[in-house]
């Protein structure tokens, strides 16, 4: 499958796998200096890039592992969603999880596209529910083993 990215900046980097079997694609800041992100705050890094995700797919921005795990740096919420139809430039909310400041350099990869199907739906409001065996049971009710 092709997808037509738009450079929006000189610097802007296509999105990159970090080898032949990753499903993710690396996104990459698009900033001319570092950027800070306070201890439990979010900012938002743009990536200098804008794409036309095919009909019927999205474009699901996800953490890094490295990012997360090392750096207490994950998108702040959790999984951002690029539309099909959305043409602006593609951002990530990065939120800092740690009690120390973080800092993203102009370039670094910080999260990774994952472009998945969707399945187009319509609600129905209904007074009854088919019964299942888990019924009503919410977290935790099919046990820990």
């Amino acid at each position: 499958m092709e997808i037509k990215i738009k450079k929006l900046t000189e610097s802007a980097r296509l999105p990159e796998r970090g080898s032949d079997f990753a499903a993710g694609y690396d996104l990459y800041a698009d900033t001319t200096e570092p950027i800070s992100i306070e201890p439990h705050t979010t900012a938002m890094v743009g990536t200098g890039l804008a794409a036309a995700i095919p009909e019927g797919y999205f474009g699901g921005i996800f953490a890094r592992s490295g990012l997360a795990s090392k750096q207490g740096l994950r998108p702040a919420n959790c999984v951002g969603v690029v539309d099909a139809d959305y043409r602006g430039e593609i951002k990530v909310a990065l939120h800092n999880d740690t009690d120390s400041v973080r800092e993203i350099a102009a370039g670094e990869r910080i999260a990774q596209l994952v472009v998945l199907p969707f399945l187009a739906v319509t609600f129905t409001e209904s007074d009854s529910l088919p019964e299942t065996e888990r019924g009503e049971g919410g977290f935790g009710s099919t046990g820990r083993k």
